[in-house]
């Protein structure tokens, strides 16, 4: 590799902790993904029916639910005609703003919750906040809020 004397390339160290949670990050996503197969489910799935039951009135913008979950108006459109279409979630029109659409959740799509939230957590704990003493945990938000409020920032930024 051509190196530029002006790039501050990562140490050894710097590297492994970079890999490390690249690692982390696929393998984890990966496990939840089979984790939720089967309850025909993905992580785009689960994460839109907690962002809606965890909603006001189990409803949401679908401009604030694309931003909440980092899509694109373009996609989260698709998912959540995924969703429709396996009756977890409904579209229905936004009074104040004719062009504004809500994503609600459904009692089916609120049943599913409850029935798939309770596995999941198992699996979030068993994968992850198992592996790590309370101190630890206590150590990893604090070392990782830092990095997680940098990139909010970023959001829009081109």
């Amino acid at each position: 590799m051509t190196t530029d004397s002006d790039t501050p390339w990562l140490t050894d160290q710097e590297q492994r902790a970079w890999r490390t949670h690249l690692d982390v990050i696929r393998l984890l996503q990966h496990q939840m993904e089979r984790d939720l197969q089967p309850f025909g489910l993905t992580n785009n799935d689960y994460e839109i029916l907690v962002n809606l039951s965890e909603a006001e009135g189990r409803r949401m913008r679908m401009s604030d639910l694309a931003a909440a979950t980092l899509q694109s108006k373009s996609r989260l459109s698709h998912q959540i005609t995924r969703m429709e279409n396996a009756g977890l979630v409904r579209r229905e029109s936004c009074e104040s703003d004719r062009r504004g659409l809500f994503a609600v959740l459904t009692d089916e799509g609120w049943e599913t919750m409850r029935r798939v939230a309770p596995h999941h957590v198992s699996s979030v704990r068993k994968h992850f906040i198992d592996l790590f003493t309370p101190e630890d945990l206590a150590k990893l938000h604090q070392f990782l809020t830092p990095v997680a409020e940098h990139l909010r920032g970023q959001r829009g930024k081109v």
